[in-house]
């Protein structure tokens, strides 16, 4: 088989299990994320890492670590980072209003976010976070709310590259979300399956103009589990129209794709049908996603749990043989792009170093 490493996995605790590491050693797994039940405190956040990098080096560790309400590691350190609206508020106060507001400092408060979050996570041994978020805030979708820039896609293209400015200054890549846009919808994918009835015009006018302005500087892309039914019938996670056609012919983007997670209600409901784990990561595959998300199935809450990461791990290697699905060399290279590139400064060289103290002026 040739190498690649398409299934990032979760984990149930705050150490490895034997499981977990023979899951980590499968040639199929690329990496793991890391959510609230992982952490303890840095310490042990630090730990974990090591035990994974020890297994494989290049296992890519990812955590959902936006600022505001999702934000996993929030206590012993972590700096409290606001909601992104916060950064879109502020761009829209006068700068006679007080020491920090306006379009420039809300730019400079958004590289100070990037560089905190990215410093931070990176000093505890984590090597992307999946963000920024670049959906428009319609003020109608609770799961993205807050999490939204604004609702002018231009502020969020700004802000957003601003953000990512940060983050490369850190050493962690980023990972643009929901393509092409979940702001529109009040539905919330995690529970229900939303249905975006725009045309395709209206879309790439509005919501996905930031992945064309962002083009240059986005390294990763996680679609969203909606339907948009005028553009492709399918979710847009698994569709080669809306990844291929769209994505990467239209918009130009060339960095990796993740689904979104295959546990997720709007997640297999495929041509009108649910289907499996397997089946799903198969169909995004091959619509074009270089990696496929599958989440929460490692905790003990799980009935017979973990049993559904084996059963994809086996469900691909086994399409694999049988030519349903070919692994994919610059699937593999996208992957390994994402891995930092230089050394993180540690812990507390970060709480003393005048890049970090400077930024955390711009937060506070």
């Amino acid at each position: 088989m040739t190498f690649h490493a398409p299934l990032i996995i979760d984990i149930a605790a705050t150490t490895l299990s034997k499981v977990d590491r023979t899951r980590l050693k499968h040639p199929l797994v690329g990496g793991l994320i890391l959510f609230a039940r992982n952490w303890q405190n840095r310490a042990q956040l630090s730990a974990l890492c090591q035990s994974i990098k020890r297994i494989r080096s290049d296992l890519l560790i990812c955590v959902d670590h936006e600022g505001g309400r999702v934000q996993r590691f929030k206590t012993d350190g972590f700096t409290h980072l606001p909601p992104m609206r916060a950064l879109g508020e502020m761009w829209m106060l006068s700068p006679k209003l007080g020491k920090k507001s306006g379009p420039l400092d809300a730019a400079n408060a958004a590289t100070a976010c990037g560089y905190v979050l990215g410093a931070e996570l990176r000093a505890c041994g984590v090597d992307l976070s999946f963000t920024p978020v670049l959906d428009l805030d319609y003020g109608e979708s609770g799961v993205i709310g807050d999490r939204a820039f604004a609702r002018d896609p231009r502020l969020v293209s700004l802000l957003a590259k601003s953000l990512v400015h940060g983050l490369l200054q850190s050493g962690m890549a980023n990972c643009g979300k929901h393509f092409p846009g979940h702001g529109f919808v009040r539905a919330d994918s995690h529970t229900e399956i939303p249905v975006d009835r725009r045309s395709l015009k209206a879309i790439l006018a509005d919501d996905s103009a930031p992945y064309r302005w962002l083009s240059t500087v986005l390294r990763s892309v996680m679609p969203a589990h909606v339907i948009y039914p005028k553009v492709d019938s399918r979710p847009a996670g698994f569709s080669p129209k809306w990844l291929g056609e769209i994505l990467r012919g239209q918009l130009g983007f060339n960095g990796a794709i993740f689904s979104d997670d295959l546990s997720m209600a709007g997640a297999r409901l495929i041509d009108g049908r649910q289907v499996s784990y397997t089946e799903a990561a198969l169909v995004a595959l091959n619509a074009g996603c270089d990696m496929v998300l599958l989440c929460n199935q490692s905790t003990p809450e799980c009935e017979g749990a973990g049993t559904a990461v084996d059963t994809l791990i086996q469900g691909l290697t086994e399409a694999h043989l049988k030519g349903q699905w070919s692994a994919s060399e610059a699937s593999e290279a996208r992957r390994q792009a994402l891995l930092p590139q230089c050394e993180a400064l540690p812990w507390d060289d970060l709480m003393v170093h005048p890049d970090y103290m400077h930024a955390l002026d711009w937060i506070a």
